[in-house]
């Protein structure tokens, strides 16, 4: 069974740094777009960033200059680091991959189970 493993989350001042990763557990073929997400107290999901196979990477405004993307293909995974953290970044983060199980098969949505974040002033 194929799973989408986080992790890194937790308390952090504000200012301060955390750094997640997001891991593909079970057998893939291969990962196509990987990203992340964030849903805060009473909000929907929002896209923070994402990055393609190839590294090329977006970032919703909020997070520009301050999180960055990136992945390491061979081991399947997903990092962001988040730098200069604000109150305001409070969520559960998330991460979602494309991913084809077997050869053939069109990609398909994966969603990691979620981790804290949370920002105090």
């Amino acid at each position: 069974q194929v799973q989408l493993v986080e992790s890194g989350g937790g308390l952090v001042q504000s200012g301060g740094s955390l750094r997640l990763s997001c891991a593909v557990s079970g057998s893939i073929f291969s990962a196509y777009a990987m990203g992340w997400y964030r849903q805060g107290p009473g909000n929907k999901r929002e896209l923070v960033a994402t990055i393609s196979r190839g590294g090329m990477s977006t970032y919703a405004d909020s997070v520009k200059g301050r999180f960055t993307i990136s992945r390491d293909n061979a081991e399947n995974t997903v990092y962001l680091q988040m730098n200069s953290l604000k109150p305001e970044d409070t969520a559960v983060f998330y991460c979602n991959a494309d991913l084809v199980l077997t050869s053939g098969e069109f990609p398909r949505s994966y969603w990691g189970q979620g981790t804290q974040v949370t920002v105090s002033s």
